[in-house]
Formats: structure tokens, C-alpha cells, sequence
């Protein structure tokens, strides 16, 4: 689930969260010989021509009319006009490049006009505002009042085969009843060739579910997965939150999956399978704010490029020259990211390191090295301190190679796995790389974020400078899971990247809300996925 707020530090002020979730009808088939493979991207527009990405569906394959299971929340201000677009996308890469993809169509709204509405149904247009074939795009909203989640270890035995030259691929669709009928609540993963599959362990929000009622019904069916999107129905149950708990209290529940259609043929028929419900746990799951609010400090540390891709620091084409002005694009990045970050950080004491310079008195290349030259201490007060020290430091270092991030990021890891030994959601990590993208150490790199994964850290890269940034967009785990070069997959996404010129001129709000926009739910969703409490209990934030 994608979570994003508002620009500008609005806390404190009086806030509804809203989960929408996204379906499509009548998509245009841009593919020769299967079906569009659509995605849903959300835009929010951040001021006159910016717009930052706030969140996207999963990529559902072969598909003309999907319903996405992926939701995404946002905070909802009743006093300010927050315009919305929707994009839809064919993916054709592997990692959901948005520059790959054929665009399918838009919609432009405002959050206010989905959220009077509770379900709104538009016509997709193109970029010139032409309609985009027949297709349409429903979008419903619904305010989040209940902090619960569901957390469910399901697997399944003896389901039909339904694969000609191999076995199912069978996954999982949870619903809710509405009043217009079964709404998507969660899809499972295909667990591919396997008629006794065991899925990943997966949470629900309860409301999403069952509307919170623990008596009310719900759905599950079971398929069989195709990669021409036409998948086979292997069979169906009804029950209700309440009969799955009690039933799994002491041992696996077990249902029986039913085929009707099947059972109306076949004489003697029993089922097409058991679905065991091993854990069906009801938890609450804290926000960004009950951490922030219950005691959870965020500690910032800054990396500075000190490349040589940069430029000689004396020349006026350097991304590092400083003006007459006293004016750098590093400087500027330092200043305003700086100022949006300070907020978050109790002490407003941060880290500050370059990397990429060959350094006094060995002159040798260090990765890693304190900008005020303390290694025992290399805190600066405040961000007034980071760029003081940041202007001491260029004179006295020569800017060499090559790019690696990996030290950097290893040397933050390092406290992040400190802190995850104390059992609570006390720490949080926040690496701010400032960067023009070059990189040299990409394979270390992606294996440094594949572990830090794991650990109560984010990455927030800021580029400078107009390079190709394709390197920094490929890090950002928005396009697929990210993977070493090993292959391992990073457990979440971690990495925001930001293209500083883009929000520059837009103003603090803007560049606030792009450098921000992930880390609450990244914060929220890792103490949250290992049942980490905020070291001291906020009130209820239903």
C-alpha cells in the first residue's frame, strides 16, 4: 500500500486518510498479439506545471479491463484543492519503465470531487484530451477510520490441475461484500506449478476487508494463472472474519474450495481442493505519526558527491563552482532538502560526508570522509553547519573517482542494524545522497540496498545538474523490485530518487512533498512488518 501526505508540514492539522482503489474498463490493446499488460500511476500536482508521482498499481498481464488489488492512500485536506491524475500505462519492460511503455490514457480530478462522489467513473483521454478509444477508469474512495490489519498465512492442498503440460499456477482474490456486490480486497502472488502452494505471508487492512464487521462475509476465490490474463477458475468459499478466527484459533483452518459449475456436472463430486488458513491474526498497525508522536527518532546523515564527473570546482561550468552570490546547485540542494528534513530530526545535528575526493594528508581516495575532517565527531548543527562545512571542505579536497555509493551506504547500515537489536521502533535511518548520477559501483551498490532492505533505513538521492539520471531512477525500486546482482530481491522499496532541477523552481512545497513523499510509509510499513511498537504508546490514531 502507497501512502503519501500533502506538501508542507501540516501534521498537527486535522486530516482524513483516504484508501482509493483503481479499476478500468475498455483499455486500448496496444499489443500485436496478447492484450495490453496495464498500470495505474497517481500524480499529485504539487504546483502550477509539477506534478510528483505519489503511487502506482501493480501490473496486471494481458489485460483490457483490470481490477487493480493495489491501493493507494493519501491524506485528504478538506480546505485545499488537491488536483489528482491518473495514468495508465502498457508496461513492456521488465521493470515497469514508465519511458517503455505506451500510454493508454488519463484522467485529471481533484481528490475532493472522488471523495464527494465515494466511486467515480471517467473517460480516459489522451495527452490532447481526445478520448482514448472507449476506455473508462473507476476510482473509489474510502476514508480509513480503522488502524486494523489482518495478518494471514494461507497455503492450499490438492487443488484441481489445470495446466495441459504441467500443473496450476493457482493465486488468491479476497473480497468484500458491498451493496453493488464483491469488491477486490487482496490478490496473493501465483505460486507457480504447484497443486499444494504455499503463499508469502500477507496483511489486510480490516476495513478493506470487511468493512470492520467481523460478521460480515467474505470471499475468497482460487485460480489458475495464464499469461494470456484469461485465467481458470479453480474454485470459491464464503465465510466470515469471525468463523476463520475462531476456526484457526488452535489448529490450521481448513475450507473447502467449490466449483459449482463442477459440483452441477459431476456426480460424487467433493471439492477442488482445501485452502488452510494457518494464521488469521486481527493487529493493529501504527501510522507515521504514532511513531513520529510515540518517541521514534529520525536521524538524517548527508553524502556529498565529490567527483570528478562534477567539473573543476574553479571552473564556472562545475556543478560545485560557487558563484559570486555565494550560489551552487549543491549548495542549493543542501539548503532547501535540508530545510524540509530538519524538521523531522530531534537533535538537528547530522552527519555530514563527501565521497569521491582525494583527501589531506595521505591524499589517497576515500569514499566516505567527515567534510569537517573530525572523524571522532563529524556532527554539524543544523543545516546552517553542513553547508558551512561544505564550503571549508571544497578548497581542500581534489575531486577524483571513482562514483561508489556503497561504502555510504554500508556505513548507515551499520547503525541501522544496531538499532534494529533494540526491539522497538526507536531509530530510524535517513541516508540523503546529493549526487550529478554518475555511478561506478552500481553492482556493490544494489546489493548495499538489497541489505539495508532489511533495516530501519531509507534513501533519498538527490541529482543536480542535468546528467542522465537513468542510473538514479533505476536505484528508486518505483519501476519493479529492485535485485542485486546476485539476483536477490530487496524486501522493500527504499530509494527515492529526486531530479532537483524538476522541483527547483517550483518552490519548497513542492521539492518537500518529492523528497518526502515515500518516507512515511516506508517508515510505517518496516516497524510495521516486524511488529516493532513505537517505543512509547501515542493515543489512537483511528
Amino acid at each position: 500500500m502507497a501512502a503519501v501526505g500533502v506538501p508542507g508540514p501540516r501534521a498537527a492539522e486535522c486530516v482524513t486518510r483516504v484508501a482509493l482503489t483503481i479499476s478500468c474498463e475498455n483499455l486500448l490493446d496496444m499489443d500485436a498479439f496478447s492484450k495490453s499488460d496495464p498500470l495505474c500511476v497517481l500524480f499529485l500536482n504539487t504546483s502550477g506545471p509539477y506534478w510528483s508521482e505519489i503511487g502506482r498499481t501493480e501490473k496486471i498481464q494481458n489485460c483490457l479491463n483490470p481490477k487493480f488489488s493495489k491501493t493507494i492512500v493519501l491524506d485528504y485536506y478538506f480546505e485545499v484543492v488537491q488536483k489528482l491524475r491518473f495514468e495508465v500505462h502498457d508496461i513492456d519492460s521488465e521493470n515497469c519503465n514508465l519511458q517503455e511503455a505506451d500510454f493508454l490514457g488519463q484522467l485529471e480530478c481533484t481528490l475532493g470531487q472522488i471523495v464527494s462522489s465515494r466511486k467515480l467513473t471517467k473517460p480516459l483521454v489522451r495527452k490532447d484530451k481526445m478520448p482514448a478509444g472507449r476506455g473508462t477508469i473507476t476510482i473509489c474512495a474510502e476514508e480509513i477510520t480503522d488502524n486494523r490489519v489482518v495478518a494471514f498465512e494461507v497455503s492450499a492442498r490438492k487443488l484441481d490441475k489445470k495446466d495441459f503440460f504441467g500443473k496450476s499456477d493457482p493465486f488468491l482474490e479476497f473480497f468484500k461484500q458491498t451493496q453493488t456486490g464483491w469488491q477486490l480486497a487482496h490478490r496473493t502472488e501465483v505460486v507457480k506449478n504447484n497443486l499444494n502452494p504455499v503463499w508469502r505471508p500477507f496483511r489486510i487492512p480490516i476495513q478493506s476487508l470487511c468493512g470492520s464487521d467481523v460478521e460480515k462475509p467474505i470471499k475468497v476465490d482460487c485460480y489458475d494463472y495464464n499469461n494470456s490474463g484469461s485465467h481458470d477458475f479453480i474454485g470459491s468459499f464464503q465465510s466470515t472474519l469471525g468463523q476463520i478466527q475462531q476456526a484457526s484459533q488452535t489448529f490450521a483452518a481448513e475450507f473447502e474450495c467449490i466449483n459449482s459449475k463442477k459440483k452441477e456436472k459431476k456426480k460424487g463430486y467433493k471439492n477442488s481442493g482445501v485452502i488452510i488458513v494457518k494464521q488469521c491474526k486481527i493487529v493493529k498497525e501504527y501510522t507515521f505519526l504514532d511513531y513520529i508522536m510515540g518517541g521514534c527518532q529520525i536521524n538524517f546523515t548527508l553524502a556529498i558527491d565529490f567527483t570528478g564527473s562534477n567539473g573543476d570546482p574553479n571552473s564556472p561550468q562545475s556543478l560545485h563552482y560557487i558563484n559570486p552570490q555565494g550560489y551552487n546547485e549543491y549548495l542549493a540542494a543542501i539548503w532547501a532538502v535540508g530545510n524540509v528534513i530538519q524538521d523531522y530530526d530531534s537533535d538537528k545535528m547530522f552527519p555530514a560526508f563527501g565521497f569521491g575526493a582525494k583527501v589531506p594528508p595521505t591524499w589517497q581516495v576515500s569514499h566516505e570522509f567527515p567534510i569537517n575532517f573530525n572523524p571522532s565527531n563529524p556532527f554539524c548543527a543544523g543545516v546552517e553547519g553542513v553547508a558551512l562545512a561544505y564550503q571549508q571542505c571544497l578548497p581542500q579536497v581534489k575531486l577524483y573517482g571513482p562514483t561508489n555509493f556503497s561504502p555510504i551506504i554500508n556505513h548507515v547500515a551499520h547503525f541501522g542494524r544496531q538499532a534494529l537489536q533494540q526491539q522497538n521502533a526507536k531509530q530510524y535511518f535517513v541516508l540523503l545522497i546529493i549526487t550529478d548520477g554518475v555511478i561506478t559501483d552500481m553492482d556493490e551498490t544494489r546489493t548495499a540496498i538489497v541489505c539495508a532492505s532489511r533495516l530501519p533505513m531509507s534513501i533519498i538521492i538527490v541529482g543536480v545538474g542535468g546528467a542522465d539520471f537513468s542510473a538514479m531512477e533505476f536505484l528508486d525500486g518505483d519501476d519493479g523490485i529492485l535485485r542485486s546482482a546476485t539476483g536477490e530481491a530487496a524486501m522493500r522499496d527504499i530509494v527515492q530518487f529526486v531530479p532537483f532541477r524538476q522541483f527547483h523552481n517550483a518552490g519548497t512545497a513542492a521539492l518537500a512533498q518529492s523528497v518526502l513523499a515515500e518516507l512515511p510509509d516506508q517508515v510505517a510499513s518496516f516497524f510495521n512488518l516486524f511488529d516493532l511498537k513505537p517505543p512509547c504508546e501515542p493515543s489512537p490514531s483511528q
